[in-house]
């Protein structure tokens, strides 16, 4: 009998053009029954902390309180090259506006969260789910909201004004490509089961990278009010080079978060993020 591997991941384009491959069948191991779970990627987090799946998409921000438990696979990973979370509100204000005022954030344990604490501390944070966060902004609930997903390439469409891209914040402070989120195994499944799911998950998004048309098809499905254009811009944004290995670059990267987190207080201890080879 095969090896039952669960793959979790957030129902979006950008994820779903990833595993296209390996859910429709283009790649794959005789040995490895991939099991898919889609949940947002704050349930993600929350799951990932309990261990639940033999592999999932995490957050760099949750990653690092599961570094014991999980291993960062070499590809997967979701980077904003100078672009990134934004914050948007109702209407045109300047960023130094935003102190002493509330922030619709989508999850506490979401990079985008741990980068607006790094950019301004002290923000009122109220919880909200990634894909309502435009609504409560326009309603009036909260005074700007903190957009991830698809809402990066909507936001215009939907009324709202951009008043920082935390992407370009990072880039301009660090030089470097911002980390958002990663694809983890857990590490109690040994090295050479380890070696197969990564070598399978790398052919799927290169599958997908080879094939857009067909993978973006696909991609359509988990694409939230996006069009051909969009949800075609949206995939390109972080499924990339960066996507099938983070080179030195991009690990620099992701050990500067994690760095600049503890250094200012955001994350309570130092973190030293563990690849797979």
């Amino acid at each position: 009998m095969p090896q039952r591997i669960t793959l979790a991941h957030s129902p979006d384009a950008d994820d779903a053009f990833m595993f296209y491959a390996l859910a429709t069948g283009k790649v794959g191991d005789p040995d490895l029954e991939f099991v898919h779970v889609l949940e947002d990627i704050q349930t993600l987090n929350e799951r990932a902390s309990r261990g639940a799946y033999e592999v999932t998409a995490v957050s760099f921000h949750a990653y690092a309180y599961l570094s014991d438990r999980y291993a960062l696979l070499p590809h997967g990973a979701s980077m904003g090259d100078g672009y990134g979370p934004m914050i948007v509100a109702r209407q045109p204000m300047a960023s130094d506006a935003l102190r002493g005022k509330r922030i619709a954030v989508p999850g506490t344990l979401t990079t985008a969260v741990l980068v607006l604490g790094l950019w301004l501390p002290g923000l009122e944070q109220v919880v909200v789910p990634f894909d309502r966060i435009p609504e409560v902004v326009l309603a009036g609930r909260v005074d700007a909201g903190l957009i991830i997903h698809e809402g990066q390439v909507t936001y215009r469409s939907q009324g709202l004004h951009k008043i920082v891209d935390l992407g370009e914040w990072w880039t301009a402070e660090t030089g470097l490509p911002l980390p958002l989120g990663g694809n983890v195994i857990r590490k109690d499944l040994g090295a050479e089961l380890t070696r197969r799911v990564s070598r399978v998950l790398r052919e799927s998004i290169q599958y997908g990278l080879a094939h857009r048309a067909d993978a973006l098809a696909h991609a359509m499905r988990y694409g939230r009010d996006l069009d051909v254009p969009l949800a075609d811009r949206f995939v390109g944004m972080y499924v990339n080079q960066w996507t099938l290995d983070y080179g030195e670059r991009g690990r620099e990267a992701v050990r500067r978060l994690f760095a600049l987190g503890h250094e200012r207080g955001m994350l309570p201890f130092a973190v030293e993020p563990e690849f797979v080879d």
